[in-house]
């Protein structure tokens, strides 16, 4: 078994302040959800964190969301946030597990080996009675970070046809069923509505419970329901590159990391009127 990428409130209360320690606020909200990270964190965040903005952090120049930059964009900015080698990296995010396992997976896939997401969230640290700061958090010194992208962990559209087409490796959607089989309109315009042929649906939210993720156990029984093997090669999609990643840090914490996640997803294939779509 693969070592699990999730801690609990009280392993990181009890290392908040060791030096090698960093935690990212993570936190990044569908519209629909109505929040507001920025003020949320200035309101209050985990002692020290530092405000990962998710969008500024991704492809600025790339007309769909937050795809990846460029790994010497990513290095600039990681230090300019005081984030760099050697150091453990702990992710979270306000909702409890939603927008932290993407930037754990971009972490990883720049080669940071040893970044970590923190089970629950905000949420989770809260209700365990650790305390919170307000504030525009304290500014860090610039330090050294090396990223090397991992390419084989970012599928492309030609990755995922290639996919569907074979037979080893499945791709796993991780948008609701009503958006999988096309009866919602998707929110982005010039998106149609449906899901790959051949794609599977597994809901992100079958996932979690209360905002952690499920067991091993319970983990394997969702998986099945959804007719996935974690054993088999997986690439995970969904609307835009965010909730896809909660579908790969499951397999991990189960030790099936996924091979790849589609970066583009919904957002690229749905709008890409040489693509087929199903709907059903």
């Amino acid at each position: 078994m693969a070592h699990s990428p999730l801690v609990t409130p009280a392993w990181l209360h009890e290392r908040l302040s060791a030096p090698d320690i960093v935690v990212l606020d993570a936190s990044w909200y569908l519209p629909a959800a109505k929040r507001e990270p920025e003020a949320e964190y200035r309101a209050a965040h985990i002692p020290g964190a530092i405000r990962f903005d998710l969008d500024a952090m991704s492809d600025t120049e790339s007309p769909l969301p937050h795809m990846m930059p460029r790994p010497e964009v990513f290095a600039s900015r990681m230090r300019a946030l005081g984030v760099g080698d050697g150091q453990q990296v702990v992710v979270y995010d306000g909702m409890g597990l939603f927008s932290a396992p993407r930037v754990w997976w971009m972490l990883k896939t720049f080669g940071m080996r040893d970044a970590l997401v923190l089970d629950g969230g905000l949420p989770a640290w809260v209700a365990a009675g650790y305390p919170t700061e307000e504030g525009e958090g304290r500014t860090r010194e610039r330090r050294h970070f090396t990223a090397r992208l991992d390419r084989g962990a970012v599928a492309d559209a030609d990755d995922v046809a290639r996919a569907l087409a074979g037979e080893s490796t499945q791709v796993v959607d991780a948008r609701s069923g009503p958006r999988f089989r096309g009866e919602e309109e998707e929110p982005r315009p010039g998106v149609r509505p449906g899901h790959m042929p051949g794609a599977k649906n597994l809901h992100y939210a079958a996932l979690q419970r209360d905002g952690r993720l499920k067991s091993p156990e319970e983990l394997a029984e969702v998986f099945a329901a959804a007719g996935v093997d974690p054993r088999r090669p997986v690439v995970t999609t969904c609307g835009s590159g965010v909730t896809a990643a909660i579908i790969s840090l499951a397999l991990e914490t189960m030790g099936h990391p996924a091979r790849s996640l589609y970066d583009g997803s919904w957002a690229e294939w749905g709008a890409d009127t040489d693509r087929p779509v199903e709907r059903g």
